[in-house]
């Protein structure tokens, strides 16, 4: 049986090299990685995003049609191409899935929801003003600036080499939270990976 909507999982970022390690990025970091996994690569849509489609979950019924995204507008402008992809691919808002860095969890924590405010974080905002609220995110802690480190400097900065030795991990754990999340519901992914 051929499944209706994708689902479409975008991963928050800024786009170019300079942004590549920043602790705002990790969404991408995420997206690359789904990508990988799917053994896709990344292509350019006319949404102003990269794109790659693919499947999760193993081969059969079971699995799933996905879109993974990167916009390639700034975080920020995140909402332009996330409902231009959500209306190219007829995906309904609940199957909308926001990766993004988080300041309020520790470090390599992550938190999956349903809906909700946007804390602050200019790429949430973006996207609930053109789709509305209702869409999963998956919340990657990134910690607290130290000191009085300006919020924004924090999260336009490289991940510092403590953090790297465990980022791997952390990524790898989140993509997985993301994959649980499509196949096996919101519930179950949140008492898996909500830490």
């Amino acid at each position: 049986m051929a499944d209706a909507e994708p689902w479409l999982v975008v991963g928050l970022g800024n786009p170019g090299p300079e942004y590549a390690g920043n602790r705002h990025n990790v969404g991408f970091m995420v997206a690359d990685l789904l990508a990988e996994r799917m053994r896709g690569k990344f292509k350019a849509h006319k949404a102003r995003a990269q794109v790659v489609e693919g499947r999760v979950g193993p081969p059969g019924p079971g699995s799933r049609r996905v879109v993974v995204a990167k916009p390639m507008s700034f975080m920020n402008l995140s909402g332009g191409p996330v409902s231009a992809l959500r209306d190219f691919y007829k995906v309904p808002v609940g199957q909308i899935v926001a990766i993004h860095d988080e300041l309020d969890i520790d470090y390599g924590a992550l938190r999956l929801k349903l809906g909700g405010g946007d804390n602050g974080h200019n790429g949430l905002k973006s996207i609930t003003k053109s789709s509305g609220a209702e869409y999963h995110r998956v919340r990657f802690g990134i910690g607290r600036p130290p000191g009085r480190m300006p919020v924004a400097d924090f999260v336009l900065k490289d991940f510092g080499s403590a953090e790297r030795k465990e980022l791997d991990y952390f990524v790898d754990r989140a993509a997985d939270a993301v994959e649980a999340l499509i196949l096996e519901g919101l519930e179950r992914a949140q008492s898996a990976y909500n830490s």
